[in-house]
């Protein structure tokens, strides 16, 4: 199976299970919007309060806001978002399709890396044993020669982004032969810049209303209320303000299902610091973040860091956190020094005086801000893509099952009676009400016991507990394991600690903080 019918299933998947249907889908949908379903929204939840408490109850200096949509349009003066918050465009004039330049060129530049390992991984298999991959690298002309364009193109792209060069990123696209996927064609137009921010009306009147802005970014609702978090809650530097919100950019070129949309929700966290320290705090936050995907336990070698070819208006350093999705290695948290940019400009335009007093410096000044920004509905879909998988068993038959962290699971214990009679069903409902306060429960009495197991499998349920007529006479039920499949008879006193200890966020916690 290839990563695009891998890709094609999980969307399938995600429809077919309640987690992400298409959004006015009796009107034919809205595109690059989506609605969450019963058990997305369990999911996304959870991915919230995983970010949320690791943020705000692991670390001491940092506390939480939730700022408006809606912002004084000086805001986005002040950001910089009226006037540089563009994307790069480019259409094939066959197919009709659009497409961000700077993206096809990083696709055509990471195709060449991938026919450099396949270089690399046909040599290993010629010499076993005795490869060295990194002498092979710095000797094979093949791998070099690949190397070279590869680095060359790279250059003109970085600078044609820094010089903000349209005609330098066509050029590119020509001189690599690139080709609309849709068409196979190389017929395109001129590359134009294209903002991104949706605009709307406040006022009574269409004479008396002003222009205002869905917010591209929450990040603006933490500078501004920057002085009102420092001073009610006597905060030192360094300290964090963190937020999770809605945001919404008009992406003419959204694709991949939920990766890039035109609403979302981000998971925000700006760091205040002493100047000349942001990039200690900078590398401190990168292992930070980085230890808080691993945590997760879906492979280390899943991730990588990319340090950005250009840096943003307000930075003067910036990585990404990237996942190997089924369509490659895609940002999914972003993790930025953006000096006093902000809190400046906001100074600046608002003609308020938005500083710090050092008592141990005894001056005042505008801190500096190293910032987390993470996408939630990007993270949604690298769990869902990390999880899903498809297993033959030993028995030949198949099942489809969601590997999420236990923590993480929409609905985290199944409760069935074995038959819908003689008082199973009532002894599975005591059972549910025991655990419901602390635990999301479900209670499934259709079907064969099989069929009731994969259900809760392609869900992700970590744990099915069985109601059997040895229950009624022994207190006891079988649970069984997803991952695993194991099963074990155990006490029905006893689930409540079995549940409570594999589902804790503690052991993550535990992880980030190590």
């Amino acid at each position: 199976m290839t990563q695009e019918e891998l890709f094609k299933k999980l969307i399938a998947h995600c429809k077919e299970y309640g987690f992400i249907f298409p959004s006015s889908e009796i009107y034919d949908g809205l595109g690059a919007v989506y609605d969450y379903g019963q058990n997305g929204v369990e999911l996304k939840n959870n991915i919230k309060r995983y970010w949320w408490d690791s943020m705000v109850k692991l670390h001491e200096n940092i506390v939480g806001i939730d700022a408006a949509i809606f912002m004084h349009p000086k805001t986005w003066e002040a950001s910089g978002h009226v006037a540089a918050f563009n994307d790069p465009l480019i259409d094939n004039k066959d197919s009709k399709k659009r497409y961000r330049a700077d993206v096809l060129i990083e696709e055509w530049m990471a195709k060449q890396d991938e026919k450099i390992q396949k270089e690399c991984d046909k040599a290993r298999k010629r010499f076993g044993e005795a490869f060295d991959e990194a002498q092979y690298r710095a000797t094979s002309p093949r791998v070099l020669e690949i190397a070279a364009k590869r680095d060359a193109v790279h250059a003109r792209f970085v600078e044609a982004l820094d010089k903000n060069d349209l005609e330098g990123l066509k050029q590119i696209i020509l001189d690599c032969e690139i080709v609309c996927p849709i068409s196979g064609t190389r017929n395109w137009t001129d590359v134009r810049q294209f903002n991104l921010m949706f605009s709307t009306q406040m006022g009574s009147t269409a004479e008396g209303a002003n222009t205002i802005y869905l917010r591209p970014e929450t990040a603006q609702g933490i500078f501004v209320n920057f002085l009102n978090v420092q001073k009610t809650g006597r905060m030192k530097l360094p300290f964090g303000i963190a937020q999770i919100g809605k945001a919404f950019r008009n992406e003419i070129v959204a694709r991949q299902f939920i990766f890039r949309m035109r609403e979302f929700e981000q998971m925000e966290m700006q760091f205040f610091v002493q100047p000349g320290t942001e990039m200690q705090w900078w590398n401190e936050w990168k292992n930070t973040r980085m230890a808080w995907h691993r945590a997760l336990g879906f492979g280390d070698n899943m991730y990588r860091f990319h340090d950005h070819d250009k840096l943003a208006h307000y930075a003067n350093a910036a990585t990404d956190i990237e996942f190997n999705f089924p369509f490659g290695f895609k940002e999914v948290e972003g993790i930025h020094s953006r000096t006093d940019f902000d809190l400046g400009r906001h100074q600046e335009y608002s003609g308020k005086k938005i500083q710090y007093f050092d008592p141990e410096r005894g001056e005042s000044y505008v801190p500096y801000v190293v910032e987390t920004s993470i996408g939630v509905d990007r993270m949604f879909l690298q769990i869902m893509s990390a999880a899903y998988c498809e297993e033959k068993l030993e028995n030949g038959e198949e099942r489809v099952v969601l590997r999420i962290p236990a923590c993480l699971a929409p609905t985290k214990v199944a409760v069935m009676p074995l038959v819908k009679k003689d008082g199973l069903p009532e002894l599975a409902r005591q059972i549910i009400d025991d655990l419901k306060f602390d635990y999301t429960v479900a209670y499934d009495e259709k079907d064969s016991i099989g069929k009731r197991y994969r259900r809760q499998d392609a869900v992700g349920t970590p744990f099915c507990v069985t109601v059997d007529h040895d229950s009624l006479e022994t207190g006891t039920v079988t649970i069984r394991f997803r991952d695993t499949m194991e099963q074990q008879r155990v006490a029905i006193a006893d689930l409540e600690k079995i549940i409570g200890e594999a589902v804790s966020f503690r052991p993550l916690y535990k992880k980030i903080k190590a």
